[in-house]
């Protein structure tokens, strides 16, 4: 069953014909409010959510589902006919969204998308349902080894059995995978291709149009490259390959990102030498997208924000450890002249879905910070931080080299 939630009663009713042709049992509500209360009670494969809606909008609707175990699964496809910008799709995704498309809708798109995510949405439960299975199975047999070794053996064919069966749907999940990559990657292969097209037919003597071309270009790029990284990370018994990982590009990448509010808040960012690790370039570059993002976000009002970024060599795997040339370690530091925070929440701001600040004033999911954390442990790292309120707060990162 598929959610759809719209204040528009055409709006509903247009979505509703698209899904209904192709055999989608639909379900909708004109509220984020009537949407919760049919949530709670009916379980949904898919949600597509409206943006603006008078009351709750979408992005607090998503908020609230990914904030329930019941819920935190169920994918959304936020929808939009006014926000447009980049800081509203990056929203959408920060939220929970697992896409985000603008209104018109193509009703062809809508449907590929919609198929697209109720496959996986199928697969990840059986997959779960199996996982479960297994689980059981295990516990049964560590409890009959000794006294039933008949029924263990019964019990291990029927485990065997079942573990070719996960390994079979394994792989029926990286092959769509691979078939979901390949059609989400081809919009972004046009719109580099015609980027490139105007860039070399039309503006060879315009500088300022061609530095945009080339950063769409780029960010066409990038995107590609996350998608690729997003479905290996997802993939159950794939790693993603770490590399030697330039930190100064990767900041250098999150400030051309972020160039539109540093421009905006007349930001100064101030880069010392960063080291090289060996890492996953797209993690480390969500993590200094999350840190630079707070230093722009909470600033102090009429200051403009200054960021500072070092690195240092240090002597072992510790937050205050000296420094050391010969060490294994790099300490990453980012300061800011924000509003800071008092140090005796430092813990909490590391949890999921927690903020010292109010969200009305200081737009945020609260899973920005987690998710640093989570991949600064992934990489054998540790992060923390050094604040007192009024006087900025300062961000130290530690990696082995």
């Amino acid at each position: 069953m598929i959610l759809i939630v719209d204040d528009l009663s055409e709006n509903l009713l247009a979505l509703r014909k698209t899904l209904e042709v192709h055999n989608l049992q639909v379900d909708t509500a004109q509220s984020g409010e009537e949407a919760l209360k049919k949530i709670l009670k009916q379980n949904y494969s898919l949600i597509i959510l409206d943006v603006q809606m008078p009351g709750m909008d979408g992005f607090e609707v998503a908020e609230i589902l990914a904030g329930s175990n019941r819920t935190k699964d169920i994918p959304v496809i936020f929808l939009s006919a006014v926000n447009k910008q980049k800081r509203f799709i990056s929203k959408g995704y920060e939220t929970g969204g697992v896409d985000y498309i603008t209104k018109p809708v193509d009703p062809d798109l809508l449907i590929l998308k919609v198929k697209t995510f109720l496959k996986l949405s199928e697969q990840k439960t059986e997959l779960k349902n199996i996982r479960d299975i297994l689980s059981k199975e295990v516990e049964i047999r560590k409890a009959a080894e000794e006294n039933l070794e008949a029924k263990v053996e019964e019990r291990t064919r029927e485990l065997i059995k079942k573990n070719e069966e996960l390994e079979f749907r394994n792989h029926e999940l990286q092959q769509f995978s691979w078939v979901v990559s390949h059609d989400l990657k081809e919009p972004i292969r046009k719109i580099e291709m015609f980027i490139k097209m105007i860039k070399e037919r039309y503006l060879t003597d315009d500088e300022k149009a061609l530095d945009y071309v080339d950063r769409t270009v780029r960010a066409a790029q990038r995107m590609s490259k996350l998608i690729t990284d997003l479905l290996d990370y997802s993939r159950l018994s794939s790693d993603v390959a770490p590399e030697q990982t330039d930190i100064n590009a990767v900041v250098d990448e999150v400030v051309t990102d972020l160039d539109y509010l540093i421009e905006e808040g007349k930001a100064i960012v101030i880069k010392k030498d960063l080291p090289k690790v060996t890492g996953v370039p797209s993690q480390l570059r969500q993590v200094f997208q999350n840190l630079l993002s707070n230093s722009l976000k909470f600033t102090k009002k009429d200051i403009s924000p200054i960021i500072q970024i070092s690195g240092e060599i240090i002597a072992d795997k510790h937050i205050d450890a000296p420094e050391d040339a010969n060490g294994e370690y790099c300490r990453i530091t980012v300061k800011d002249n924000g509003i800071g925070f008092d140090e005796q929440y430092l813990d909490k701001i590391f949890i999921i879905f927690q903020s010292l600040n109010d969200r009305k004033k200081y737009e945020g999911t609260g899973i920005g910070l987690a998710i640093a954390k989570k991949i600064i442990e992934k990489h054998n790292g540790l992060i923390s931080a050094k604040s007192t309120p009024g006087e900025g707060a300062t961000f130290l990162i530690v990696l082995p080299l």
